[in-house]
């Protein structure tokens, strides 16, 4: 509380020169509601929930079981997509066979790389079977690779890899961009 000095007057009649006061201020009253201030914000607000995406993982398999299953690897049942720089996005589904003519180039739209995978899984002789395998190259952006991923969500596919760009991809990859 603010207190205010005032001293009594001699009454004797004559001037008397004014005194100066001292004020003191209770910094007390503000503190305690500075902190009243910080606890209404901190439980009013919302809290900030952080944008995470679902990554499904391959169950683990005892030592017995891995050695037992050996994949047949049928190219019908697969697709590549290759991230290139500057947002640029190819699919194949060639081994290394593979020319710069069948690199097939598309874009993100749904009419692009949604509609190669469903198509190649609609052509997949098991469907089961049928995964996408997701090669970016040293150019490609983390959000085209996000990207990639979340067409995964979108069109359902839970079988996914990222892997390396193999040599005759990249070579492939550089003819077709005239590197």
């Amino acid at each position: 509380m603010a207190q205010i000095d005032t001293s009594a007057d001699s009454g004797d009649g004559k001037k008397v020169r004014s005194k100066k006061q001292s004020t003191k201020v209770d910094m007390a009253p503000l503190v305690d509601l500075g902190f009243l201030l910080i606890t209404f914000f901190m439980f009013a607000a919302t809290q900030i929930k952080p944008n995470v995406m679902n990554l499904n993982m391959p169950p683990k398999l005892n030592e017995q079981v891995e050695k037992q299953v050996k994949p047949e690897i049928d190219l019908r049942n697969s697709l590549s997509v290759v991230l290139g720089k500057e947002g640029k996005i190819f699919w194949h589904q060639k081994d290394q066979t593979l020319t710069a003519a069948d690199l097939n180039e598309t874009d993100y739209s749904a009419e692009g790389i949604r509609k190669a995978i469903t198509d190649a899984y609609a052509k997949a002789p098991q469907k089961e079977m049928f995964t996408v395998i997701i090669k970016p190259t040293d150019g490609a952006s983390y959000k085209n690779l996000v990207d990639v991923l979340d067409e995964m969500e979108i069109t359902k596919s839970t079988k996914y890899g990222i892997v390396e760009v193999a040599p005759y991809e990249q070579a492939a990859l550089d003819e077709k961009v005239g590197k």
